[in-house]
């Protein structure tokens, strides 16, 4: 398999730049209409037959035989007990990455996360009342690698938002548990949790099972099966996002060491062959720098065949003219993560408008964000940043209007509201008003 990666260079002074720019960028969404068959299957079939459907697939999609569900149910003991099994170093981490994720959520539920109320001139009482979902699912991909920090960024903010359970499902193939992950649950205080996944744990969670408790929202990201599920039981239960693959935009004025930002670039490459990596730099040398660093460091990685195809087929290093110019192609592309690879970020970051989550300066890699700075890495993806927001404790509350008219204040908003309830041809909402107008001592 090729293991060299020369991602596209693309320079904004080229004609045709644009068309370039464009067709690089382009990923399609679009799930294959053979997966959206299989997936609306599977969720019929775990919506009319419960546990017994989730069981079936179990054994057929992750070699896992078990009898019964209670067989698929991780205790809290178990939890405890992975926790406790790991070494020091990583029970440290664990729990370091913990308290730093906790500490940003317990700010940001505190700066927007509260009720409010307030009193007009005529005595009216209008606010809104803050309250957490009752019960979330989190979905942890398991399989081919295990994310025990997707399981610190699902629960965590839902726990300080005051959710009353957590529901987790992981995927176990062959009945592989990943003790870190299994440790990460216990710490961030999951309720209950089953080795289940794909599409039938979604359909799981959304519906209920004699098992597994119907949820009100669920969380996380998955495969292609998984995504396509989310979709599809939306309406029924809430969804954070419908994640695409990993991304990863450098803007770099030239003081970095290159060897760094190549490694950032890699840091995104290895998760997904359709992962992207792109560089934003005005200076030609250093991409040139950047390109060389890509081919020393490559063959040391693990994961370089992966690495080589997402550079070659998705990457790209961009000459612009600017930075300033930079900065506007960026919003345009509107990242996943944004790292300003610059001596004097702040300088630039007032002008990046769309980005999951912007990472300020040389020292600050994506990868710290991934796993310890505090805010949440489920971010979103495929230029949906330009509307949507990363995971926080505001997806795992809900706003109720609190509206209470004084006696003065109807006969204010009363004849507001009939004028256009009249207008609306809706009779009974303009007496409902009326009836309300100078009433009788």
């Amino acid at each position: 398999m090729n293991s060299t990666a020369t991602p596209a260079r693309l320079s904004t002074a080229d004609s045709s730049f644009e068309a370039d720019f464009k067709a690089r960028l382009h990923w399609s969404a679009e799930t294959d209409a053979g997966i959206e068959q299989r997936v609306a299957d599977i969720l019929a079939d775990v919506h009319t037959r419960g546990d017994a459907a989730v069981l079936d697939y179990t054994t057929r999609f992750d070699s896992l035989q078990a009898a019964t569900m209670a067989e698929l149910e991780l205790t809290q003991a178990e939890l405890k007990a992975a926790f406790e099994s790991l070494p020091v170093v990583q029970r440290t981490a664990l729990e370091a990455a913990a308290k730093r994720v906790r500490s940003y959520h317990e700010a940001q539920k505190k700066a927007s996360g509260q009720s409010w109320s307030y009193r007009d001139e005529d005595g009216t009482l209008l606010g809104q009342k803050v309250t957490p979902v009752d019960r979330v699912g989190i979905y942890v991909p398991g399989g081919k690698a295990a994310y025990p920090s997707s399981v610190l960024m699902n629960a965590i903010p839902a726990h300080v938002a005051g959710v009353g359970e957590i529901i987790m499902v992981v995927p176990t193939p062959r009945g592989e548990k990943n003790q870190l992950v299994l440790a990460a649950a216990y710490v961030a205080g999951v309720t209950r949790a089953f080795t289940i996944g794909g599409a039938q744990a979604v359909a799981a969670l959304a519906y209920g099972t004699a098992t597994v408790p119907k949820v009100d929202k669920i969380t996380g990201p998955g495969n292609a099966y998984v995504a396509s599920a989310k979709k599809r039981v939306f309406g029924v239960v809430g969804i954070d996002m419908i994640a695409g693959p990993s991304e990863i935009l450098v803007l770099a004025d030239g003081t970095t060491p290159p060897d760094w930002v190549a490694m950032d670039l890699f840091s995104q490459a290895e998760h997904d062959e359709l992962a992207q990596s792109i560089l934003l730099c005005p200076d030609a040398a250093y991409i040139a720098q950047v390109q060389a660093s890509i081919t020393k460091l490559l063959p040391e990685m693990p994961r370089r065949e992966i690495i080589a195809k997402s550079l070659n087929d998705r990457g790209a290093l961009i000459l612009t003219r600017s930075m300033e110019e930079a900065c506007a192609i960026s919003n345009r592309i509107a990242p996943e993560h944004l790292e300003v690879s610059s001596r004097d970020p702040h300088r630039w970051e007032p002008l990046l408008k769309h980005a999951g989550a912007i990472f300020l300066g040389a020292f600050t890699s994506e990868s710290l964000g991934d796993y310890c700075a505090g805010p949440n890495h489920v971010l979103p993806t495929s230029g949906t940043a330009r509307f949507s927001s990363p995971l926080g404790v505001y997806d795992f509350q809900k706003r109720s209007s609190l509206i209470e008219v004084s006696e003065a204040g109807a006969q204010m908003l009363g004849p507001i509201a009939a004028t256009l309830a009249y207008g609306e041809g809706l009779q009974a909402h303009a007496r409902a008003a009326e009836m309300r107008l100078n009433r009788p001592a």
